[in-house]
């Protein structure tokens, strides 16, 4: 079972607005600079990376955005639910469902860079389990799983 339970997946400005509720929740401020990182970071059909949203911001701007000011408002999305971090791209999606806390599954396409996010609780809790009988303390297991997406399977036949 790939996914243990359905989630409503908000998009546009339903998700804008649940992501800052989530934010504001967190004790955090939704100010301009985060909304407009945040509504690139969504615009993204692939994960993107700091100096790929410093770039888009940046032109809907106007103006130049430091892909180090990303960076730092990525960190706080990520702490607060609002982005998840594909550690072997270096790279951010928007988490489609910010109010509901899952561990990650990560299916990476080597071949086109597509990345879908599975969430699968029984999966990702023997992951938790596991790290705690080894003594450690798991505080964001992220698991990736590299490989080649089913349209690149059936591209490559």
């Amino acid at each position: 079972m790939a996914q243990a339970h359905k989630h409503h997946e908000p998009q546009g400005d339903e998700l804008t607005e649940v992501a800052q509720a989530t934010l504001e929740r967190a004790g955090e401020q939704w100010t301009q600079m985060r909304a407009a990182v945040f509504d690139a970071l969504a615009g993204f059909a692939k994960p993107a990376s700091a100096y790929d949203l410093a770039e888009a911001v940046s032109q809907a701007q106007g103006r130049r955005v430091a892909a180090n000011s990303v960076y730092r408002i990525l960190d706080v999305f990520v702490a607060a639910n609002l982005a998840r971090k594909v550690e072997s791209a270096n790279a951010y999606v928007a988490n489609a469902h910010p109010d509901c806390l899952h561990d990650c599954i990560f299916l990476v396409c080597d071949s086109c860079g597509q990345i879908v996010h599975l969430d699968n609780d029984p999966l990702t809790q023997g992951v938790r389990e596991a790290a705690q009988a080894a003594g450690f303390r798991a505080i964001r297991p992220v698991v990736e799983v590299r490989g080649d997406c089913a349209d690149c399977v059936a591209a490559k036949h």
